[in-house]
């Protein structure tokens, strides 16, 4: 009888995970064509991550994951950006070329996508400038109910290894920008507002969005 149960159990659990990994998706982003031509010149970071080969790993996102950032209300620490329009950041358009990205002021700036109600986060995809081959300082990526982000902050990405920024040191690798976006696990994070911050690039002191996707679920 308690083998019987034994094998009823193991069986029970075989058909969970089987279910559990029948209802997992490969996450599909649509790229823009690739902006970059010639030799990268060297960038001199310590936490910068080495080239990958290939196009990155696709990762696996719940059934029902889709883009709930498009069309989104974006604001900003920088109000009244340099060049180009908040609603920019959401309106789908990641081509990178000239009217499709926004360039704040120097120093740290941040921008903050409203999803309208609070959301399962499980992946957020950020394009700031990839015509050319440089990595931006301090990218950070925070997920809150919080508008003001004040409590309840989750952290999904930090690079700011020198505590620059003054929102913790973080160990995460800084990364030269490419057409692919720099993809960031959420993985079931909740909240309703997705606030990235970033800090000059090593071509120049500001901060640049193309596009940001967040990918879950309400």
């Amino acid at each position: 009888m308690i083998r019987s149960l034994l094998a009823f159990a193991v069986v029970l659990s075989a058909l969970g995970s089987a279910a559990v990994a029948q209802d997992k998706v490969p996450l599909k982003i649509d790229l823009p064509k690739p902006l970059f031509v010639g030799t990268p010149r060297p960038l001199q970071l310590a936490n910068l991550e080495k080239p990958r080969s290939g196009r990155r790993p696709e990762i696996m996102v719940p059934a029902g994951t889709v883009n709930l950032s498009k069309g989104q209300p974006v604001t900003s620490s920088d109000p009244l950006p340099v060049i180009g329009e908040l609603t920019y950041i959401t309106d789908g358009d990641k081509a990178g070329t000239e009217g499709t990205y926004v360039e704040l002021g120097p120093g740290t700036q941040w921008v903050q996508v409203d999803l309208g109600d609070s959301a399962t986060v499980e992946a957020i995809v950020v394009w700031h400038f990839h015509s050319q081959a440089r990595a931006y300082h301090d990218v950070i990526v925070q997920v809150s109910d919080d508008e003001e982000f004040n409590s309840g902050v989750k952290t999904l990405y930090n690079n700011d290894d020198d505590n620059s920024s003054a929102l913790g040191a973080g160990k995460d690798p800084a990364y030269i920008e490419t057409f692919e976006g720099r993809l960031i696990e959420a993985k079931g994070a909740k909240g309703r507002y997705v606030r990235l911050y970033s800090n000059g690039n090593t071509s120049d002191e500001l901060n640049h969005y193309i596009e940001v996707e967040v990918y879950g679920r309400k």
